[in-house]
């Protein structure tokens, strides 16, 4: 096995371990992946200050998030089909997240259900919503995660229509794989063998819960109605009152967005614009995060993905008002690299990289890290 040192190698080792339609399906942007760029330029654009002369001894990187405590001040975010990417992908990424200490959020298009990772876990992980059309689901679905124990609802808001990935498109991207599809498969033949025998062959949450939906055949035309261009401010006051408890919106990107999910009293929001796969030409969540931090920063949590590749993001984005981060891509990486070890491993890494961060910036605790830990240039939005 290859050392890894950083998320690249995972990222280089992943596509060598994982069908290349899958592969694709993780690194896609929409349209020109213009926004999937600048979510990774301009955390690059943000240089931490480096600071002498200071005892750092007992750098410490824990935290909370959403009240919770956290060995790391991230959460692994609610991807789509984690189980397509290592076979059982979802429970392998909560046990990884629930031995280390950090939040698992499952999606709701996982394979394995909620069911299935709270037998396989001790303890609670946060549930992702995708708002259909059909409420009696979605409905469903809510409470399903409150008789799994989830501890927080997170409502995914930018997602009213679908944008366009190219790469999908020209792959034809389907749970129904095609010839030379399959031929790729076969120079996977670690993933093959354990695709063939996982039971996590379904979208769990999805088959046979939804109206209609009793095999894969039918998820497939149910998927091209899933996402509802209805979702507004009076959906989510439903699914407030259906939930009763902690909530968080992801998907906020805009300032009076953000206020008005401070208005409803939301516990926290995410600043994402879905990793760069929804509308391209977007800014990137970094860029809009100090503004949001200004705004709304004293009255809830505030969250952030999209970009984030290493412990200096993670630095960078505490310091312009996150308490925390969300790792999509870079946590797919690691579970098709290794699986629930990659999964481990990644969060090792990434502690090591933000307490050396923290301690070559002369800080010790992440409470102390705030903007004047940056230099700024014109696309870091800071002042």
């Amino acid at each position: 096995m290859p050392t890894i040192t950083c998320v690249e190698d995972f990222r280089q080792l992943y596509h060598r371990s994982v069908p290349k339609m899958f592969c694709d399906y993780v690194e896609a942007g929409s349209y020109t992946e213009a926004t999937l760029q600048a979510n990774v330029e301009d955390f690059n654009a943000l240089k931490i200050r480096q600071r002498i002369g200071v005892d750092v001894t007992g750098v410490g990187t824990s935290g909370t998030m959403a009240g919770q405590d956290v060995a790391l001040p991230v959460a692994f975010a609610p991807v789509g089909m984690l189980g397509i990417q290592s076979a059982g992908g979802e429970i392998k990424v909560a046990k990884a997240a629930e031995q280390f200490g950090v939040p698992f959020i499952l999606s709701t298009m996982s394979m394995c259900s909620i069911e299935d990772v709270a037998a396989a876990t001790e303890t609670s992980f946060w549930f992702q919503l995708y708002v259909v059309k059909d409420r009696d689901f979605v409905r469903d679905l809510i409470q399903r995660a409150k008789g799994a124990g989830c501890s927080k609802l997170v409502v995914t808001m930018d997602l009213p229509v679908l944008g366009q990935r190219h790469r999908d498109v020209k792959n034809k991207l389907s749970i129904r794989p095609r010839l030379k599809d399959l031929l790729n498969f076969a120079t996977k033949p670690r993933w093959s063998a354990e695709m063939i025998r996982t039971p996590y062959k379904s979208f769990g949450n999805v088959v046979g819960h939804a109206k209609g939906v009793d095999d894969l055949a039918s998820l497939l035309s149910w998927a091209v109605e899933m996402v509802d261009p209805a979702l507004d401010w009076g959906v989510v006051e439903w699914i407030k009152k259906e939930w009763g408890g902690p909530m968080i919106l992801k998907g906020v990107l805009d300032p009076e967005d953000a206020r008005i999910a401070a208005d409803m009293e939301m516990e926290a929001i995410v600043v994402s614009n879905h990793g760069g796969r929804q509308l391209d030409g977007a800014p990137s969540t970094i860029s809009m995060l100090p503004h949001i931090a200004d705004l709304v920063g004293d009255r809830m949590e505030l969250f952030l993905d999209s970009g984030v590749r290493t412990g200096m993001d993670i630095f960078r984005a505490r310091a312009l008002g996150a308490s925390g981060v969300l790792l999509g891509r870079a946590m797919v990486y690691a579970l098709g690299a290794q699986g629930q070890a990659g999964v481990s491993t990644l969060l090792t890494l990434l502690q090591k990289e933000l307490a050396t961060s923290m301690a070559l910036s002369g800080k010790t605790n992440l409470a102390d890290i705030d903007r004047t830990d940056l230099l700024y240039d014109q696309r870091s939005g800071g002042d």
